[in-house]
């Protein structure tokens, strides 16, 4: 019986070790690793440390510092760099530290000259570490130098070139290889891969939490997009509503949510990488971002096999060798990286076995970073507690919190009003005035840097001691328009700090988020000719308005709440409750809508563009002018004045022999839908060589002003005449360029939406 029992618990023994046995080996196909590789902090050191085929790493480095290198002359911005700056010119700037300052014109091509040349030695592997200090030392000093230009994907653009300035991916497929052997082919640690892989699983599962927000899931972040022709073949099976909530917000959210756990496991990566592929073409045509989705692109294999461009790459002809990435050998031992003892029955040794290491302070401060670096990205995101002066309607410094396209703003109303200190004069200021930029509008941080810019200006022009007040009416995610700051406050004089909460920050109306189904219905029952604005305004508070002459049938409908409407030059006031229209609002003439309920008032005006809609019938009654004469069924002749309509669009000359203006404004127009009629339906061949040749000359005059600078700084600058031809030069445009068409058409009076 003992012996029947010893036999009958060696057999669960060995029964459970093989249940183990099995575990463990489960759980290194799902995840890279075993479950005693967690068992403690040596273990975990030498995991984060293990051996890793360089290759990836090489390839995605190479990848990165070319996309970099574009990005230099584009959305840094070398292209335009004079412009940007206007050296000397009194600007307001806004940085995120009061006292950065741009340098000299001459000293920023310098800096983006080193921020490019860093970026080339990135690509190629060369001098790497200073490479990378290099691009990463000028680009942040760049990026904190102007807050209107922060996104997520700049901010991303810095962390990776600080991850890279870590990691040894100047191992595979670069000049320092070449030059040092030791460091070709070598293997690189774990954590390298981590470190990156982490950063871009953050990007994507953060980007989808913060899409959990309620005007995302209801769809009115983003309601414009499934317009965009994109979304046409959607369009053939569900309607335009069902489109934006389903295809752009829903299948926005599923995306960022579930990309990075897709491209973790083998089993779902090649459905991940479909996806994720077509969604970064897709935003790559949807938005102006720059080399973003096209860096995206580049970080999807780094979820693959680290070995992947080896085995890629071997089935390439072997002319092609010089230029590709290198299929063999092996990697060859790295200091950088912990080796396992040799496995029993291994001959110890071999060729190419390394020997075993243990962990030193290298490899235990590359773990430690990797712990650090990973749960401050997951804490920033969430750190707006912390930093609540910049915290608007949305929270925090936007660009390093993932919250892409989940907030859309429209501004329907912007006054600047100053007030002599001295004299107590008022008057008003162009909103924009000594800025290029306009997203000041929506920031109270910015709002405080212009307001304090502006009073240093506004001395020059005999106006003492200012005050400076800003009443800004912004909708958010199709909301009513409202207040986003206090009109009533000085902001010049007004409290800021980073670390509490603003003061002069008006709430947003969350409470009124439900009308937005009211306006869908309500802006159903009207016309094509017929526009409304919807308003809500806090107790206390007044909306100034000018009714312009070109705007008939004005009225003004209470929809929540009491309003007193003034009519200023008539000095008669009305009172309105909910439900009251007053009809007929004066035009060319101001009046005033007071709040005077206890509680927010909501309204909405209702207009017609009369200009616009008269503009529109005689563009019709041309049009079909038109088309008659092109098929003969035009029988009388035409009169002097209309004989353009014959050659208008084939004569490029006749525009400015057109003495009607009406006349002259629609061929212009139709002559420029023909042009982007033409661009749109232009073959592949054409569509790539006009993409070649704009981004041929916006990098020559780039490099052009780059090198005049550096001329300048080296020799000094030339006589103004000599300058002046050679900015010239640099300035040629590619011929018949057609850069300003669609900006030019949406300017004329009625034809925004073409």
């Amino acid at each position: 019986a003992g012996s029947h029992r010893e036999g009958t618990l060696r057999g669960i023994i060995v029964g459970k070790k093989t249940q183990m046995n099995q575990f463990t080996s489960w759980m290194k196909r799902i995840f890279g690793f075993e479950k005693e590789d967690l068992s403690s902090w040596e273990r975990l050191v030498c995991l984060l440390n293990r051996p890793t085929d360089p290759a990836s790493l090489g390839v995605f480095r190479f990848l990165f510092g070319l996309l970099m290198a574009l990005d230099v002359t584009q959305e840094r911005g070398l292209s335009h760099l004079d412009y940007k700056y206007l050296d000397g010119a009194p600007l307001c700037r806004f940085p995120l530290f009061n006292f950065l300052e741009p340098l000299p014109m001459d000293w920023m091509y310098f800096v983006y000259l080193v921020m490019f040349l860093g970026a080339i030695g990135i690509m190629l592997g060369f001098f790497y570490r200073f490479s990378c200090l290099m691009f990463i030392s000028t680009y942040w000093y760049v990026f904190f130098l102007d807050k209107t230009a922060w996104n997520n994907h700049s901010y991303l653009y810095g962390l990776i070139g600080f991850q890279l300035t870590l990691m040894d991916a100047n191992r595979y497929w670069s000049i320092d290889g070449l030059r040092n052997p030791k460091k070709r082919n070598a293997h690189v640690p774990l954590w390298n891969y981590t470190v990156v892989r982490a950063q871009i699983f953050i990007v994507y599962f953060i980007a989808g939490v913060k899409k959990l927000d309620a005007d995302w899931v209801e769809g009115y972040s983003m309601q414009y997009l499934a317009h965009h022709w994109l979304f046409d073949p959607f369009k053939l099976i569900l309607p335009v509503e069902l489109v934006s909530l389903l295809v752009v917000h829903g299948g926005g959210l599923v995306l960022d949510l579930t990309a990075g756990y897709l491209l973790f496991f083998d089993a779902t990566r090649p459905v991940a990488m479909v996806f994720v592929s077509y969604f970064h073409c897709m935003n790559s045509q949807l938005f102006s971002i720059g080399m973003f989705a096209y860096t995206m692109l580049a970080t999807s294999p780094l979820f693959c096999y680290p070995d992947w461009p080896r085995r890629f790459f071997r089935h390439f002809p072997a002319c092609l060798g010089v230029f590709l990435p290198p299929a063999a050998p092996l990697p060859q031992p790295s200091t950088s990286c912990v080796y396992p003892p040799t496995p029993p029955g291994d001959p110890k040794d071999s060729p190419g076995t390394p020997k075993p290491t243990k962990p030193g302070r290298r490899h235990t401060l590359g773990a430690l970073f990797t712990f650090l670096y990973v749960a401050e990205q997951l804490f920033l995101p969430y750190s707006h507690f912390i930093t609540q002066g910049y915290n608007n309607w949305t929270n925090g410094l936007y660009g390093y919190s993932w919250d892409m396209m989940v907030h859309s703003r429209s501004h329907q109303h912007v006054k600047i009003t100053y007030r002599d200190g001295k004299t107590g004069d008022i008057g008003y200021l162009n909103p924009g005035v000594f800025t290029q930029s306009r997203r000041w509008k929506d920031h109270g941080d910015m709002l405080k840097q212009y307001a304090t810019c502006l009073s240093r200006h506004l001395p020059r022009y005999n106006i003492t001691d200012p005050e400076i007040y800003f009443d800004i009416w912004v909708s958010i995610n199709e909301r009513f328009q409202q207040r986003i700051f206090d009109p009533r406050v000085d902001i010049v004089k007004a409290e800021w700090s980073p670390f509490r909460p603003n003061p002069w920050l008006m709430p947003l109306l969350v409470d009124l988020s439900p009308w937005r189904v009211k306006f869908s219905e309500i802006e159903g029952t009207l016309d094509n000719q017929t526009e409304v604005v919807f308003i809500a305004d806090f107790p206390g508070l007044h909306l100034e308005n000018y009714v312009s002459g070109d705007l008939g049938n004005t009225s003004v409908q209470v929809l929540q709440g009491q309003v007193n409407v003034e009519i200023v030059e008539e000095k008669v006031n009305y009172t309105l409750h909910p439900g009251d229209k007053m009809k007929q609002l004066p035009g060319g003439a101001y009046h005033k809508v007071y709040t005077v309920s206890e509680g927010p008032s909501c309204y909405m005006y209702i207009y017609v563009n009369t200009t616009e809609a008269a503009l529109q019938r005689n563009f019709t009654h041309l049009l079909e002018l038109q088309e008659k004469i092109r098929n003969g069924t035009e029988t009388e002749p035409l009169p002097p004045e209309l004989q353009p309509l014959i050659t208008g669009l084939e004569d490029d000359d006749s525009e400015g022999n057109v003495s009607d203006p009406v006349l002259r404004v629609f061929l212009r127009r139709q002559r420029r839908m023909k042009e982007r009629k033409e661009r749109r339906e232009a073959s592949l061949p054409q569509r790539i060589e006009r993409f070649v040749v704009k981004k041929y000359y916006m990098l020559r005059r780039g490099f052009l002003m780059t090198a005049i600078a550096m001329r300048n700084l080296a020799v000094g600058p030339p006589p103004l005449e000599q300058l002046t031809q050679e900015v010239a030069y640099a300035n040629m445009k590619e011929p018949d360029s057609k850069a300003s068409l669609d900006d030019s058409l949406q300017a004329e009076v009625g034809h925004g939406e073409l």
